[in-house]
């Protein structure tokens, strides 16, 4: 029996992921996280699906040193590209950011035009298309990658006239085509969703997959007993950082963005797992 209270893996390419480690921990305030950026290789939208498997691999084992109960790709590419493989590696319960994102928008849809906004590997995967097809086969689908949004939200330009411009030019297309829902297929984007959410007007609902995500977790842990329900006392390590590279970057970035005080992120050496 695996232990309820051993910490829940969360990984990314970088900073992005703390949109949904942020979900967890208010959506499930008793689980405890280890959370790994690999900064010093982000980002993976423009790497291979070859690459972008191998530091997802290498990742996986370095949480598997850390005790972890189930790991959280909090990475749209490396969902897209790596989470089949490391499924088949682990017994450990795993869970990416797509499936979830594609069931909501599935679901919300009236019109079936749906949008997803991304990293140009998320894009390219076809990965949305092929899950909300699956649930609406005449769905029609359409991908635009918007590479800009990471480094503008990595450079703390949420609300700037600069990311409103380029945000206008990358849904520009969108609008024409008349899509009622909008997936936010990159887990920096939440950050920027009211830049979004004005240049798309009201009538398209927008889909967060962090907040999706963190929802399915907690059913799959439920469902596999694996929940934790004692109160986690003041002073226990509940939330541990680690990174690949600039740890006071990282620290700066996610304590703009989660109010718990992280304190410290390690860096580690990523190639030697």
């Amino acid at each position: 029996m695996k232990d309820k209270s051993a910490p829940i893996g969360v990984f990314d390419s970088g900073l992005g992921g703390l949109t949904v480690a942020r979900e967890i921990m208010r959506q499930m305030p008793n689980e405890k996280i280890v959370y790994f950026g690999d900064t010093a290789r982000v980002p993976y939208g423009n790497k291979s699906k070859e690459t972008v498997t191998r530091f997802s691999r290498q990742i996986m084992r370095f949480l598997q040193t850390q005790e972890v109960k189930a790991i959280v790709v909090a990475c749209n590419t490396a969902s897209a590209y790596a989470l089949e493989e490391m499924e088949s590696e682990t017994e450990l319960p795993m869970i990416g950011v797509v499936k979830p994102g594609a069931v909501v928008a599935a679901e919300a849809t009236a019109n079936g035009k749906i949008g997803v906004i991304g990293t140009e590997g998320t894009i390219r995967s076809g990965i949305y298309s092929r899950y909300i097809k699956e649930l609406n086969p005449e769905a029609e689908v359409v991908g635009r990658a918007c590479p800009l949004f990471v480094p503008l939200v990595e450079e703390g330009l949420w609300q700037d006239p600069v990311t409103d411009e380029i945000a206008k030019r990358y849904l520009s297309e969108l609008i024409d085509i008349g899509i009622d829902t909008l997936i936010l297929g990159c887990t920096h984007y939440p950050l920027i969703r009211s830049t979004v959410g004005s240049i798309m007007g009201q009538e398209v609902t927008l889909v967060n997959p962090a907040y999706e995500t963190a929802k399915e977790l907690k059913e799959l842990l439920k469902g596999q007993g694996l929940l934790n329900d004692a109160k986690t006392r003041l002073g226990d390590n509940c939330y541990r950082f680690f990174v690949s590279d600039a740890a006071e970057k990282f620290k700066g970035f996610a304590n703009s963005i989660i109010k718990y005080g992280i304190l410290s992120a390690k860096v580690i050496n990523i190639e030697e797992y």
